[in-house]
């Protein structure tokens, strides 16, 4: 079974070391592809017009897109999640609860996605933001958490950023 993924190329407004000369490749997964990629590898989704992946702390969360990125020769596959409910202030979900949601993304999506699609990653990077942002931009007012994980025997290892 294969699953329609739509390529474009992602280009930053500021540099970025983690940005390839040429641009990032982006793979969107959204609507029916994504339910149809996590029903094939049996990663539950809740049946929402989001698409919300379930994660540890219960929060929603969707994918908002990968991103193919070669770091001075080397891939990293990025996944990007749209997490509203993150932040420092009282009441939000801060990083200890969100870091915990991270590795469960990373062990029950990633893997199984780089698996499918034989990439040979070097690193795989979870991040959480509470609104969408253009790949490269700024928003100071967002809020955003990052994690880098190498993959070994189908196991996300952390790696810190």
């Amino acid at each position: 079974m294969t699953c329609p993924i739509r390529h474009r190329t992602a280009r930053a407004e500021s540099q970025a070391r983690a940005i390839p000369e040429r641009g990032a490749r982006l793979w969107r997964v959204r609507d029916r592809a994504l339910a149809v990629v996590l029903s094939v590898f049996a990663v539950p989704v809740l049946a929402d017009s989001e698409n919300l992946l379930p994660v540890p702390s219960g929060q929603p969360v969707h994918l908002s897109d990968v991103l193919l990125d070669n770091n001075p020769g080397e891939l990293w596959v990025r996944f990007r999640f749209i997490a509203p409910k993150i932040g420092s202030d009282v009441g939000r979900i801060g990083y200890d609860i969100a870091s915990v949601d991270m590795e469960h993304l990373c062990q029950t999506l990633a893997v199984t996605y780089v698996a499918k699609y034989e990439l040979d990653a070097a690193r795989v990077v979870i991040s959480l933001s509470d609104r969408p942002i253009e790949f490269g931009r700024t928003s100071p007012d967002a809020t955003q958490f990052f994690e880098a994980y190498r993959l070994e025997q189908s196991r996300c290892i952390w790696e810190g950023l």
